[in-house]
């Protein structure tokens, strides 16, 4: 099967943008040293569960480009977000700073008003576009690795800023940008725009763009797939922009060191995915019912997104197809002679979603954890928090390596500035390149981890080697931690019947010393989650 093609034509308009600050350090390495340090692709997806792979257990959604990724390199299976939700995950992937000290802590608009969620309305006016920003010359990697003396690129949802005033993914390290900077706008896979750089490519045309939450025509047959044409006939697929953008960086910088981050939105709601691989899944699952609104949890955009004949064959469909361009991304990397000096790291940005659109109960997403209501996406559980994440480097990675380091998105950044040979900031995570390079024994650990959400009534929770304390619904007053055991995982792990924390008072004090030390105010207000007790 070939991607689908792109357009050859193109509208932009151009949008101001600002300036980074540069960073204070410079790189420690001889040219000639530079000039052999490896090319690092990070490749994030959206709302993918820890069991949404093969090589981590899945057994309906055919992975076989990501598997192979973790069959000639490392499969983590202790590796954590910062967050379990997109904004503040991003933010400490791109900052190395965990929930005790991020700038970004939850979803939240960079503006609150009247028009944010209509597509022709942030259309025409930019400055009501994307989330909370980070401030402007905050270092970030784009920015660490610019200073290396590395090409940055990213391809694919940004969600940390807006494409005015300072936070866009221009203005924060990347010398070429091209995707959906606000992640309001990447809740549609046949989108208006993109954006390259300051400037709009519009991919298809703004009249023909159909609203999240539009229902299907007045007496339209739901059992006919020819009744949801209307949401993509004729449309240019924006995962489809975005992987030639991501070949192109990759070709134009095949001569010098380059840093990517390839941030696709698969496979967040809502569920649209190429025929052919829908069709594909269709044979495999047979029929099921449609999700035509009705039949939604919530019927109001945002929740509803748009009707689909096959919700599980698409879900599935949209994983296979990013799995085949990571194929396809690793082809043109051999064909360049370039793939066995790349590091190619690959996870998900939180947990899987619960809700019409994401079928991910049915799909055992977050395998051998539970998801679904209050266990996956927007909570502090395994289910929200523990991803997949794959590191291949041929040049230097064995084969076949499963590493239990258990580590978090904060590792990112000082791995990366290694990698490349630059100073790293001040960051809450530890280098990764030892395990990387084949010198797992001179791995630095975390003593312990730390997570804290606002949002869902207020999230606390630490893990400690295989101890994992847990405090909910904050916000009304709670202070009791539960403590589970994760030696042995299971669905059943984090249940109020495994809680054992009345046996290990002292574990639980030593937890609490680990949340004083961890925890800073935010200076946006409604970020902070009370520590008291």
């Amino acid at each position: 099967m070939k991607l689908n093609k792109l357009s050859k034509t193109a509208l932009c308009v151009a949008v101001p943008t600002a300036a980074v600050t540069p960073l204070a350090f410079t790189s420690c390495k001889s040219a000639e040293q530079r000039s052999e340090r490896p090319n690092i692709i990070f490749i994030l997806m959206d709302d993918a569960g820890y069991g949404d792979f093969g090589c981590y257990g899945q057994t309906k959604t055919e992975t076989p480009n990501i598997d192979a990724l973790a069959e000639n390199g490392i499969r983590f299976t202790d590796m954590y977000t910062a967050a379990p939700v997109s904004s503040p995950s991003r933010a400490c992937l791109i900052t190395g700073q965990h929930m005790g000290n991020s700038q970004i802590r939850e979803n939240v608009e960079g503006r609150v008003e009247d028009g944010i969620w209509n597509f022709d309305t942030v259309d025409a006016h930019p400055e009501i576009e994307g989330q909370m920003g980070l401030k402007p010359g905050t270092p970030t990697l784009g920015t660490v690795m610019q200073q290396a003396g590395y090409a940055t690129g990213m391809v694919g949802k940004w969600g940390i800023g807006s494409p005015v005033g300072g936070s866009a993914p221009w203005d924060m390290g990347f010398d070429f940008y091209y995707g959906c900077v606000c992640q309001r706008v990447a809740h549609n896979y046949y989108p208006a725009y993109m954006w390259k750089n300051g400037e709009k490519e519009y991919i298809n045309d703004p009249a023909t763009i159909t609203h999240p939450g539009t229902k299907l025509d007045k007496g339209a047959d739901p059992l006919d797939p020819k009744s949801y044409d209307k949401y993509s006939e004729g449309k240019r697929y924006a995962p489809d922009a975005m992987y030639d953008n991501v070949v192109e960086f990759v070709r134009t910088n095949k001569d010098k060191p380059f840093f990517l981050m390839w941030t696709t939105p698969f496979p967040h709601s809502p569920l649209q995915a190429p025929k052919e691989w829908v069709e594909k899944y269709v044979a495999k699952y047979g029929d099921e019912e449609p999700l035509v609104g009705e039949n939604c949890e919530l019927n109001a955009w945002p929740h509803n997104y748009y009707p689909c004949r096959y919700p599980h064959a698409t879900y599935s469909a949209m994983i296979s197809y990013f799995d085949y361009q990571v194929g396809e991304l690793v082809k043109e990397l051999k064909r360049l002679g370039i793939y066995e000096n790349t590091v190619i790291m690959f996870s998900s940005d939180n947990g899987p979603a619960n809700n019409a659109s994401s079928p991910t109960v049915w799909m055992d997403s977050a395998a051998p954890y539970r998801c679904g209501k209050g266990w996956g996406k927007r909570t502090l559980h395994e289910g929200g928090i523990r991803m997949p994440f794959i590191a291949s480097w041929p040049a230097k990675i064995k084969q076949g390596v499963v590493s239990d380091h258990i580590g978090i998105f904060a590792d990112v950044m000082p791995t990366v500035c290694e990698l490349a040979g630059v100073e790293t900031p001040k960051t809450d995570g530890v280098s990764l390149v030892p395990i990387l390079s084949g010198n797992p024994e001179a791995q630095q650990e975390h003593p312990y981890l730390y997570w804290e959400y606002p949002a869902a009534g207020g999230m606390i929770a630490v893990r400690e080697g295989n101890w994992k304390g847990l405090i909910e619904d904050v916000h009304n007053g709670n202070r009791t931690m539960k403590l589970f055991d994760l030696s042995t995982p299971g669905k059943d792990i984090e249940f109020d019947d495994k809680d054992i924390a009345a046996s290990h008072p002292e574990i639980v004090e030593r937890m609490w010393g680990y949340i004083e030390q961890s925890h800073n105010l935010a200076e946006y207000e409604p970020f902070n989650v009370d520590i008291s007790r």
